[in-house]
């Protein structure tokens, strides 16, 4: 069972050596750090030319394990509120990486809200996207695809608890890679102040915050609810802070600062 990539040539290139030479410019690491240990980090998902930059510098900085949860949101519409890619491998231009089956076994077993589909991912490119910086930090990478679909605060509360107690049983290092961009379509001023709230609220590592926040400020975070989830589990897993290491938005590179959308790339441990 493999995936075939759904946005290579559009969200990122196609190209298999161009893709490897853009994910080697944009990684770099602008500290004097060596990468640190993350429990879990935030990255966004637009096409490259846009928000590369930023997921780029937040996986430069952050190091990289062979097992990853990646958790993102459904932009389609389908599949069941909580979707997981349990087997088989995923391809992008020139590669191809396995599912951590292991993981996912662990994970439907102590979640039995999250379903095995594969309709959510099939065309969704929020996960597809992470993965050339991820490959790229980690030659022996294994990935669990988790798609979330649903606003729901009991059902993701049920997905975090499960997914926490799933890399307790994996007693190796896992990564949780929460894919997002911040807010939509509104002047870059007031995407700005809007997305600093958000980013107050994960910096705290507080699930529920966040929750309140987007939803009582009308903040068009695309991916909070996956960022909730991640979070709550990232909390029972011990990460106490989380770092802002880069925010921009689309404006940057367009020049209309009238609609933009926000990117931000945190890691939290």
């Amino acid at each position: 069972m493999v995936r075939a990539p759904a946005v290579a040539g559009r969200f990122y290139p196609g190209e298999p050596e161009v893709l490897e030479g853009l994910v080697a410019r944009l990684l770099i690491n602008t500290s004097a750090e060596e990468p640190q240990r993350a429990i879990a980090l935030l990255a966004p998902h637009a096409g490259w030319v846009y928000s590369g930059a930023v997921a780029g510098a937040v996986y430069a900085c952050a190091r990289i394990p062979d097992r990853v949860v990646l958790l993102g949101p459904n932009h389609t519409g389908l599949g069941p509120p909580l979707s997981l890619w349990d087997r088989g491998a995923w391809e992008y231009p020139g590669e191809r990486v396995r599912v951590d089956e292991e993981m996912a076994k662990a994970l439907k077993d102590s979640c039995a809200d999250l379903i095995p589909d594969q309709s959510a991912h099939r065309y969704e490119h929020c996960l597809e996207v992470q993965l050339p910086f991820l490959r790229a930090r980690s030659g022996n990478l294994r990935i669990t695809p988790v798609v979330v679909g649903t606003t729901r605060l009991d059902l993701l509360k049920v997905l975090a608890g499960g997914l926490a107690d799933a890399i307790r049983k994996i007693r190796e290092e896992v990564l949780i890679v929460i894919s997002s961009d911040m807010t939509h379509y509104e002047p870059a001023g007031v995407a700005e102040k809007k997305d600093r709230l958000a980013v107050a609220a994960m910096e705290a590592v507080d699930a529920e915050a966040l929750y309140r926040v987007v939803r009582h400020e009308g903040i068009s975070m695309c991916g909070y609810a996956p960022a909730v989830a991640g979070l709550l589990a990232g909390h029972e897993l011990g990460a106490r802070v989380g770092r802002l290491i880069r925010y921009s938005h689309s404006g940057e590179v367009s020049g209309d600062s009238n609609s933009v959308v926000g990117y931000a790339g945190m890691t939290f441990s």
